[in-house]
């Protein structure tokens, strides 16, 4: 009997949101080297902030988008 997938939008999130938090825990470990190696005198460390940056806005569109598509869902904790 073939295994169906119930939902896998939801399977996908969760591997995209897994794959972009390691891109952004990189992009910070990787200008940290270059600050430690370089030392200011070229623009890795800002490039590789630059990047975290851009990959911190990609994830959080990137949720807004999931639940507008009703891929994911509240969890409905009371703060």
């Amino acid at each position: 009997m073939p295994v169906r997938w119930r939902c896998p939008a939801r399977f996908i999130m969760k591997i995209l949101v897994g794959i972009a938090f390691v891109l952004i825990i990189g992009s910070l470990a990787s200008a940290l080297v270059f600050l430690m190696r370089d030392k200011g005198r070229s623009n890795r460390t800002v490039q590789a902030l630059a990047f975290r940056v851009g990959f911190s806005i990609l994830l959080f569109v990137l949720i807004l988008v999931a639940n507008r598509l009703g891929w994911i869902q509240p969890t409905g904790i009371a703060y």
